[in-house]
């Protein structure tokens, strides 16, 4: 008897589904770009052009994933959204150094090609592109069997931004007397998932059925790019703070001079409804804000004198508001009274 030949779709991996998925990408791509001069979906590299009248332009590059929110998303079979999440968690890291970003790439990988699961993947990594006022210039999907189980995927964001040699946020813009604004979060953004399916496990809760867990766990993070530049371009911010793991603390420290020192209010802090959801089961403190955004999004610091000014950037949801300041002391974050979860 004739033994079939090998084939690589025998052994898991569907080349003509992933050339479908391309084809899509880039129409999809093409409509949004409209008649742009470059448009290289489906080659070996993208090409795109730099924004013009930049002087002394530096690039500033970032990498990050969502985590084990991808989870959430397999569970409740929602996947539109989670490409939000993707864009913001690079995006919102350029603008902590006053880039504007540019363009976005992304990597998806997966037990087996699903053009609907794809396709719905990559219609929220557009929506986020367009939030952020980047291009979806190319990316790479990878079907790898054995590697993920059935069903499982992981996906990863790649952001490129442009910004003036003399407008970069760095820490030598910081002065003692500056104060710490907070910026609300959606909500729990794109970090502690594990912490959070293990409650989930343990607990047995079933959030198909739980019409506020469902709600809130899949919730797209916030894309804090606009509002952030707006105030870089109107020179009233003189540092920021992308709040995700690590919490405020951590987060804050790695913007401040090291003869410099922040302090904060936790009492301040107003926290979300997830968040006391979070802390009733058995969290403490240190822990949830070590874990958890618990709030507060993003973090600008400024100069007193332009507070009003930077609160007209944002809309009402999102309004900036005082945690703390920057003080004296040798890079450390002071985390002063106790956060009310009520």
């Amino acid at each position: 008897m004739k033994k079939k030949p090998f084939t690589y779709k025998k052994s898991g991996v569907n080349i003509n589904a992933a050339d479908k998925f391309v084809n899509f990408i880039s129409k999809i791509s093409s409509k949004k770009r409209g008649n742009k001069k470059f448009n290289n979906i489906g080659g070996f590299g993208s090409i795109s052009g730099l924004p013009k009248n930049i002087k002394k332009p530096k690039i500033v590059a970032c990498t990050d994933g969502v985590g084990t929110k991808i989870e959430i998303a397999n569970l409740l079979n929602k996947f539109d959204t989670i490409g939000i999440d993707l864009v913001a968690m690079s995006v919102n890291d350029l603008i902590v150094q006053g880039a504007k970003p540019i363009l976005f790439l992304d990597y998806i990988s997966i037990n087996k090609i699903d053009l609907k699961k794809l396709k719905s993947i990559l219609k929220g990594i557009i929506r986020g592109c367009e939030i952020a006022n980047c291009e979806l210039v190319g990316g790479e999907t990878a079907e790898m069997p054995d590697t993920y189980e059935k069903g499982k995927f992981d996906i990863a964001g790649f952001a490129v931004g442009i910004v003036e040699g003399n407008k970069i946020l760095n820490k030598k813009k910081i002065k003692n007397g500056d104060l710490i604004l907070a910026v609300p979060s959606a909500g729990i953004h794109s970090n502690g998932y594990s912490l959070i399916r293990q409650i989930l496990k343990e607990k047995k809760i079933n959030i198909k059925k739980n019409t506020f867990l469902k709600k809130q766990l899949i919730k797209p993070t916030k894309i804090y790019v606009n509002e952030i530049l707006n105030l870089t371009d109107n020179n009233l911010i003189n540092g920021c703070a992308n709040i995700t793991g690590g919490g405020l603390a951590d987060n804050i420290k790695r913007v401040i001079p090291d003869n410099l020192s922040a302090k904060i209010n936790l009492r301040n802090i107003r926290t979300l409804k997830i968040f006391s959801w979070l802390k009733q089961k058995n969290i403490s403190d240190k822990e949830m804000l070590k874990t958890f955004n618990c709030g507060v999004g993003f973090c600008l610091i400024i100069d007193p004198r332009n507070l009003e000014k930077v609160k007209k950037y944002f809309s009402n949801n999102f309004k900036p508001y005082l945690i703390g300041k920057i003080i004296k002391g040798k890079n450390k974050v002071e985390l002063n009274a106790k956060i009310n979860w009520n």
